[in-house]
């Protein structure tokens, strides 16, 4: 064996060249290179202990997904640190003369990431206390859609258009969120409908159930119902009220579909859609012109 000792001195030699100094330990680039693949292999084991608990130690518990997922984050977290520490105490790295260091680079880290800590904490609440849950339909700051994932740091929104918009952790926290499922996926739409004044308030309320119910999106129970919403300047105005949890997340198709029925059935009972009029009034009378001369 002596042909792959002399085969393998120079690369051995070449590891132990000294880099630098760090208090009494000289960090030499096997030491380096040793710490690399400890922290990779780290990062790796606590990715695969993560999985192990969301996947398969909480699977038959009665804790929720996004629950357990913080879980598994939390403890993984716990491991990297307690991991790191004794990787550095077992490439000969003492802790003792890193002090000084830490503490810099903590200032300095407090500042840079103030951001980032406070979106960590606000996803760790939204995963525990659970104000919003992945498949919710939400609204905050302007952006509507689904959540499909929260993560530590963020939360993940698909719009409508199947635009999937990041939206930081912080935000559910500091503003007003819309949850529109957070109880069920029931929702409540208003739609208003406008009729000549000379139409029948009841015929009209009748019609307007009628094709209401007669939606396979509307829900039966809670029933639809018809507010009778006012006096307008060339219409009786009311309100075509109806629970659908199938068109919860796409209200403009069902606003469509309900009122393409309701022209059809307004022209079948011969119910008339106003239109804004005006009434002019032209009065008989001389007019007197008085002829300026121009100066």
């Amino acid at each position: 064996m002596d042909w792959l000792t002399d085969l393998l001195r120079p690369l051995i030699q070449f590891s132990q060249i000294p880099l630098y100094s760090l208090g009494d330990t000289t960090i030499t680039l096997g030491t380096l290179l040793y710490l690399m693949i400890l922290v990779v292999a780290l990062f790796y084991a606590t990715a695969k202990l993560k999985t192990w608990i969301v996947e398969r130690l909480l699977l038959r518990s009665q804790v929720d997904l996004g629950v357990r997922h913080a879980i598994g984050a939390i403890v993984r977290y716990i491991v990297v640190a307690i991991g790191l520490i004794m990787i550095l105490q077992a490439v000969g790295i003492n802790l003792s003369t890193l002090t000084v260091l830490f503490g810099a680079l903590g200032i300095g880290v407090g500042f840079g990431l103030q951001s980032i800590t406070n979106n960590f904490v606000s996803g760790i609440i939204l995963l525990l206390e659970r104000p919003i849950k992945v498949g919710d339909r939400i609204e905050v700051g302007g952006v509507h859609g689904d959540v499909v994932n929260i993560s530590p740091r963020a939360t993940t929104i698909v719009t409508n258009d199947n635009i999937a918009i990041i939206v930081p952790n912080a935000d559910f926290i500091s503003s007003k969120v819309v949850n529109w499922s957070y109880t069920n996926r029931n929702v409540r739409f208003n739609f208003p409908v406008g009729v000549s004044y000379g139409s029948d308030p009841d015929q009209v309320r009748r019609v307007l159930l009628e094709v209401a119910l007669a939606h396979q999106g509307v829900l039966k129970d809670p029933k639809p119902s018809v507010l009778f919403d006012g006096f307008g300047d060339s219409s009786l105005n009311f309100l075509l009220r109806v629970w659908t949890r199938e068109f919860a997340t796409v209200p403009g198709v069902l606003r469509s579909d309900l009122y393409f029925a309701i022209s059809r059935a307004f022209r079948e009972h011969g119910i008339e859609i106003p239109f804004p009029q005006r009434d002019l009034h032209i009065k008989s009378g001389t007019l007197n012109v008085r002829q300026v001369a121009p100066s």
